[in-house]
């Protein structure tokens, strides 16, 4: 006899199990710079071989990383250490509050979906027999066991009408889900009136399908309209959950609630920094990126201020505390996209504008109808199965899906063209853009330094031998000059922390760094490195980021737009302006911290399309009518953004204008749609000849019609 195997069991070993099952600890991490299968195999293969590591996991969609260990938390230290030599940039992410809301709205939805259908579908069954002629107690027998399927699935699959209704009756508004509950609720108590009297008709079929289209539409706008989580809990995740202070000699990894102003904490290298304070102790280099959005290091030393989230790439400092919590740099940024946020929501879409306008009118003209056939005939009874057909047949099932079906439809072409949408009202708000505003570092450049000037020769062949000893972003740049294969030896290497290289070649010492520290004057406006050899007269390297091989293209294609162009960079105006002149933008400005690109974003007007990558773009990605990140962008950027572009090209911005008139244009059709159908049935609900059963036929009609024109969008997909 063959025992039956679990294919997950033999996918993993039961060894690799067994280890996981004892995992004491778990740590979760953003690794922003992971871009393959490559990477994702050296970061795991290389952290399994750290001692109590148990599991190593890399999630390449959300560029998060998962790890399981054992024993006490200084393998957190650890893992970090392994992460920096390995070439990846990662940052601890605090899990708990990446995971406290969870979309149990999405899966309720779902659930109520295949519910209603799954009734609806036997109702109708139960119903061609009575259609083919069934009467009599057979009839009776079979509207019962209809009423005994439908009124308990109404009463569960159509709650979320209902609870939207009875909110916005409670403080006397009127919405959408008011008709539809109306027309449920109708429908339902009419078909149960009528098999209680042993009426021919029950429309129980009418009530489930009613509901299943509206399940259908409720749902896909639900996908479309929150797909992520806010920005905000992004960056509050970004927070370093813990610090190493230093009390009584002694260097103890606590909380962070645990630190009061005035401690003094260590900051070690590969480590950000967990509070804003003041460097009491040590010189270094912080990756500033937080604030400025260049990937350039800036030198610290005693005395100089730092901030919470920014990366320490040098040696170890130590920090006096002088903020904590919310009164810290990150704590702000992550205020200001909270609040910008709350203000996008407060866009009105045009699915919204409709129900403003339909939701009263179709009211008037159910009450309307009741009232005269209740006076013209006195028959109560068919007064009300003509108010109900008039709300079945006016319930906005074609309105509710004539925007979610656009959105998806649209989504789905977008996606195979390597663009992700967050938002599916930005769809519609794309349309209305003037001007378009960039992020320069990692946007429309690379963030990587090339060498635009040079030294030649002897004095390039030694800078790049000792610069493969330092894994700073420019000494990778100088390393990659190298013009022979046999390089210079040289020996003695020593760095200085915040300044530069140092070593012997030949007995000669050669020093490769700062302009202050080798003792020359700087270039203004410049990115540079100084070579000294000996005594010799130093020489410079000057730098400049690269730019993306799209960028000219798709800026060319928005100026023939007539939008308007504006670039931002926390790099110096000079760099700015020359990047400005390539890419023959006529308006850049530079030295842009988070809050200023807020308020510059916001004095552009009400129609601005923002493109951003970091941090300290997420306030005004958050803020802007529109806004788009790369793929590459850090998590609350693309979590701040409404479009996240998976492929690295530009040009895709506007493809996706294109998209979004061709969309609009699908929505008012839509409308049109519905309003050409009403025009045409409620009239003859009105006048008696729509029974409740063909007002819900109608109904179908005119939801598959609007289904089908919103699938014409994903014709003419590049």
């Amino acid at each position: 006899m063959t025992s039956a195997v679990c294919p997950a069991c033999v996918a993993v070993p039961h060894d690799r199990i067994d280890k996981i099952a004892k995992a004491e600890h778990s740590l979760d991490l953003s690794v922003p710079t992971v871009h393959c299968a490559g990477c994702i195999g050296k970061i795991e293969r290389g952290l399994k071989t750290l001692d109590g590591v148990v599991d190593a996991r890399v999630n390449l969609s959300l560029k998060r990383l998962h790890v399981q260990f054992s024993g006490n938390e200084s393998v957190e230290d650890a893992v970090l250490d392994k992460l920096t030599n390995l070439g990846f940039e990662a940052h601890l992410l605090d899990d708990k509050i990446l995971n406290q809301k969870p979309d149990e709205v999405s899966r309720g939805l779902l659930i109520r979906l295949g519910i209603a259908g799954f009734a609806a579908m036997n109702v109708m069954l139960l119903s061609v027999s009575v259609w083919a002629g069934a009467d009599g107690v057979t009839r009776d027998f079979l509207h019962w066991i209809s009423a005994a399927i439908a009124l308990p699935t109404v009463a569960y699959t159509a709650q979320p009408f209902f609870k939207n209704a009875w909110s916005a009756l409670r403080v006397h508004h009127l919405n959408m889900d008011v008709p539809i509950s109306l027309a449920i609720l109708m429908a339902s108590a009419l078909s149960l009136y009528e098999v209680s009297q042993g009426g021919e008709h029950a429309y129980f079929d009418a009530a489930l399908s009613l509901t299943f289209f509206l399940l259908a539409g409720r749902y896909l706008d639900h996908q479309t309209r929150a797909k992520a989580r806010s920005a905000a809990v992004e960056l509050t995740a970004l927070e370093v959950p813990r610090a190493q202070i230093m009390r009584d000699g002694q260097v103890q990894t606590v909380a962070i609630e645990t630190l009061n102003i005035g401690d003094r904490v260590l900051v070690r290298r590969g480590a950000r920094v967990p509070v804003d304070g003041i460097v009491i102790k040590g010189e270094s280099e912080l990756d500033m990126s937080l604030l400025t959005g260049e990937t350039m290091p800036s030198a610290i030393t005693q005395g100089d201020r730092v901030y919470s989230g920014t990366l320490n790439l040098g040696a170890p400092v130590e920090v006096n505390v002088t903020q904590i919590g919310q009164g810290t740099k990150l704590a702000e940024i992550a205020a200001l996209v909270a609040t910008a946020e709350a203000t996008k929501t407060k866009y009105t879409t045009l699915a919204d504008k409709a129900a403003q306008i339909y939701a009263p009118l179709v009211h008037l003209l159910a009450f309307a109808a009741f009232i005269f056939w209740q006076f013209y005939t006195g028959d109560t009874r068919f007064a009300i199965g003509i108010a109900t057909a008039v709300l079945i047949i006016t319930c906005p099932c074609a309105l509710g899906l004539a925007v979610p079906a656009v959105m998806t439809a649209a989504s789905g072409r977008l996606f195979r063209s390597g663009v992700l949408i967050r938002d599916g009202a930005a769809l519609e708000r794309l349309v209305d853009i003037d001007t378009v505003i960039f992020d320069k570092t990692g946007t429309l450049t690379t963030g990587e330094m090339t060498v635009m000037q040079a030294p030649k020769d002897n004095a390039l062949n030694l800078a790049a031998a000792l610069a493969t000893y330092s894994d700073h972003p420019l000494s990778k740049a100088v390393a990659k000059l190298a013009t022979v294969h046999d390089m210079p030896a040289v020996s003695d290497v020593v760095e200085h922390p915040a300044k530069g290289l140092e070593a012997k070649s030949g007995g000669i010492r050669i020093r490769l760094g700062r302009a202050e520290w080798i003792g020359c004057e700087p270039i203004e406006g410049y990115v540079q490195t100084w070579f000294q050899i000996g005594d010799q007269k130093p020489v410079v390297f000057l730098f400049e980021d690269s730019i993306k091989p799209s960028c000219k293209i798709a800026i060319s294609r928005l100026q023939a737009r007539g939008l308007k162009i504006v670039m931002l960079s926390g790099d110096t105006q000079s760099a700015t302006d020359r990047l400005a002149q390539k890419l023959d933008i006529a308006r850049a400005i530079g030295g842009v911290l988070p809050e200023e690109k807020l308020s510059i974003v916001q004095s552009y007007g009400k129609h601005v399309l923002m493109v951003g990558d970091g941090l300290n773009d997420t306030a005004a990605l958050a803020a802007a009518h529109v806004s788009m990140s790369p793929a590459l962008a850090i998590d609350a950027a693309r979590a701040a953004s409404d479009f996240v572009l998976i492929k690295d090209d530009l040009t895709l911005i506007d493809d996706c204008i294109t998209l979004s008139i061709s969309a609009k244009r699908r929505m008012l059709e839509n409308f049109s749609i519905a309003a050409g159908y009403n025009l045409i049935a409620v009239p003859i609900a009105l006048v008696g000849l729509a029974t409740p059963l063909l007002a819900a036929l109608a109904m179908s009609a005119s939801s598959i019609c609007v289904s089908l024109n919103a699938l014409r969008i994903t014709r003419g997909q590049r």
